[in-house]
């Protein structure tokens, strides 16, 4: 199957529905207000009419995987069954499944995610690099082969996760290049800018992306990193109910109008909301509303 690369996808998806990325978290207190039991009909049926309800309206749909895989076989099922029917309605997909192994395991993962044909294939997947983002070359190689895309954990903002990604690590000090102190968090960013440098201008342009959260600390705009050279679009979660506002995506990452930029060579920056819009369902237009409202906030 033949498709532009994913960032040119993202990108213009952006300029048709606006930045929002909604995710798809079927936690049992929405399956409750959609009048839903907390089964695998319920996730199902909660999980595809967000599908229904925001396909043509919304640039980018994560389903957080955990919250299927929970259900056993018959949540991957609805999974699989929400992951086509938005392929059949051409909105993007990022399954939420922050996968991260080595080897011939990292290589399954690879194909299950990313593969053309999977079942479960996705246009995105997140991936966490914390054991060592060399171990993800099977999901970044595969990305740039399909023209998928990959979104690899750099800046969380959970509490526990500083005492990993803030850690100091010498980089640097081959090829005659100078070695350098940086956060672990940035030399995962820089990684995936030089993966993205390298696959410039083909299938995998820009294939790399980040996750970087919107609400570290208290004031949701201190990021501490330099993503000028990423190369790749960024996803922002936090957005709303987390606490997150319009105005920290615009203040921490220099995100504005439909597009999303960030510095010369990356983007699009693509905050992520779930509750804040899916308590508006199960109503189609309601649901279509607060996406509307939303992202209004963010290019206005």
């Amino acid at each position: 199957m033949t498709r532009a690369a994913f960032r040119t996808r993202l990108r213009d998806a952006v300029a048709a529905h606006g930045p929002l990325c909604v995710g798809i978290d079927p936690h049992p207190g929405l399956l409750s207000a959609w009048g839903l039991d907390a089964d695998a009909a319920g996730v199902e049926r909660f999980a595809r009419g967000v599908v229904e309800a925001l396909a043509g309206h919304v640039a980018l749909l994560k389903p957080q995987v955990a919250l299927f895989e929970v259900l056993g076989s018959a949540g991957l099922g609805a999974l699989e069954r929400t992951l086509a029917d938005a392929r059949e309605a051409g909105v993007l997909t990022v399954a939420d499944a922050k996968r991260g192994d080595i080897g011939s395991t990292m290589a399954g993962y690879a194909r299950a995610w990313l593969g053309d044909g999977a079942p479960l294939a996705a246009d995105a997947v997140t991936l966490s690099p914390y054991l060592g983002i060399g171990a993800l070359a099977p999901a970044l190689d595969l990305a740039v082969a399909t023209g998928r895309g990959v979104f690899v954990l750099a800046r969380t903002s959970n509490p526990e996760a500083a005492g990993v990604q803030s850690a100091q690590a010498w980089v640097g000090g081959s090829g005659g290049s100078p070695r350098a102190v940086r956060e672990v968090a940035q030399s995962v960013i820089d990684a995936l800018a030089d993966h993205n440098a390298a696959h410039a201008g083909g299938l995998g342009d820009g294939s790399a992306g980040a996750v970087v959260g919107l609400t570290r600390g208290t004031t949701g705009r201190d990021h501490g990193l330099d993503l000028d050279a990423l190369g790749g679009p960024v996803l922002v979660p936090g957005l709303g109910a987390q606490g997150g506002t319009p105005g920290d995506v615009a203040a921490a990452f220099g995100a504005s109008g439909a597009t999303g930029t960030l510095g010369a060579a990356g983007g699009p920056v693509v905050p992520v909301s779930a509750r804040e819009v899916l308590t508006a369902g199960p109503d189609h237009g309601a649901l279509r509303a607060a996406v509307g409202a939303l992202n209004g906030s963010l290019t206005g």
